[in-house]
């Protein structure tokens, strides 16, 4: 095979989803992953016996198509694109080392559901910010899709969102396989925020169960989340958008509802009596939604949209408000 073809992919990051983007992307015969990890033991570990051993145990990863690194420069260097899956709250201190001419010409990928704490940022714009990258050279991934579903090879759906067709189109053919379909959307702002809030419905979803509620409640309490997400993200990025489309309304239900929800995990684990700082850790991975409730609370402190669900998510996480208290208060403004 003529190596000129091969199409050069960085994956940053080392938990579950980074873990399944590189299956993903080693099912493609053209493409070569080089994966940045932050463990050595991890690297390793991968490098001896090819399997990470932390997250997605079972997934082997061929030698002949995924290399580690432990320094990012290294692993960024030949890419033709960066995929970066790492958390939002610790995106930037993988990455402090890279310059603008490190990325120069690559196209980034985000894979991150959150945004830049304290910055209220989008991951995206942060990354144009930051390294001067063009806006026409960066996508997003949304779902519906868990990796502990891609591990099993269960048939999922990503969305590859981005203000450049060509760009979500080039990377949606470099990451559809036998199992992941992935098709191109233009609408970039509105994928990426709905991303966001989606997790934090997830967190009420949990903290919901945890108090006992049932799934009448919980499936009302959905709908209306969808209805806030499309107002926040029309006075944001007024635009016209289906928001019954997979990539918005899909990804909402699956991380609401899911068992491997981790974002539901922790809002179950809030409702079921555990402080944050206990339910963050007993985790072993980190739920995105905790740090956009503030973010987006942030946020509409600016905009005044109407958002009950946001709201109450950030009464119980940041302000130490009953749950149960808070959700009595809810219930009577969901119709």
């Amino acid at each position: 095979m003529n190596k000129a073809h091969l199409n050069k992919i960085a994956v940053v990051g080392g938990g579950s989803w980074a873990t399944a983007l590189v299956k993903i992307l080693c099912e493609q015969p053209n493409n070569r992953v080089r994966w940045w990890l932050r463990s050595k033991a991890d690297i390793d570990h991968i490098r001896n016996y090819h399997h990470n051993p932390r997250y997605l145990s079972d997934v082997y990863h061929s030698p002949k198509k995924v290399k580690v690194y432990g320094k990012i420069k290294e692993a960024v260097k030949a890419a033709h694109y960066v995929v970066l899956a790492v958390p939002a709250a610790f995106v930037q201190e993988p990455l402090q080392s890279l310059k603008p001419a490190d990325l120069a010409g690559k196209r980034i990928v985000s894979a991150i559901k959150g945004m830049i704490p304290e910055a209220n940022q989008l991951v995206t714009d942060w990354v144009e910010e930051k390294f001067s990258v063009s806006l026409s050279d960066i996508c997003v991934i949304a779902g519906p899709c868990h990796a502990e579903e891609v591990a099993l090879e269960k048939q999922s759906y990503l969305t590859i969102a981005s203000t450049n067709h060509d760009c979500a189109t080039d990377f949606a053919k470099l990451i559809t396989c036998r199992y992941v379909t992935a098709y191109p959307l233009a609408d970039l702002y509105g994928v990426e925020y709905a991303a966001v809030m989606k997790n934090i419905v997830a967190l009420a979803c949990g903290i919901t169960h945890g108090l006992g509620y049932g799934d009448n409640f919980q499936a009302v309490m959905v709908s209306n989340a969808m209805l806030e997400i499309r107002r926040f993200v029309t006075v944001v990025d007024p635009r016209e958008r289906e928001m019954s489309a997979s990539a918005y309304l899909g990804d909402l239900l699956v991380t609401a509802y899911s068992q491997f929800s981790r974002n539901r995990l922790f809002g179950n684990m809030i409702g079921r009596g555990y402080s944050v700082k206990a339910a963050q850790l007993e985790m072993k991975m980190i739920a995105e939604g905790y740090y956009a409730t503030k973010s987006i609370h942030a946020m509409n402190e600016q905009y005044g949209v109407t958002m009950p669900i946001t709201d109450a998510v950030y009464r119980i996480l940041y302000e130490g408000t009953s749950p149960s208290l808070v959700m009595d208060e809810l219930k009577l403004q969901l119709r």
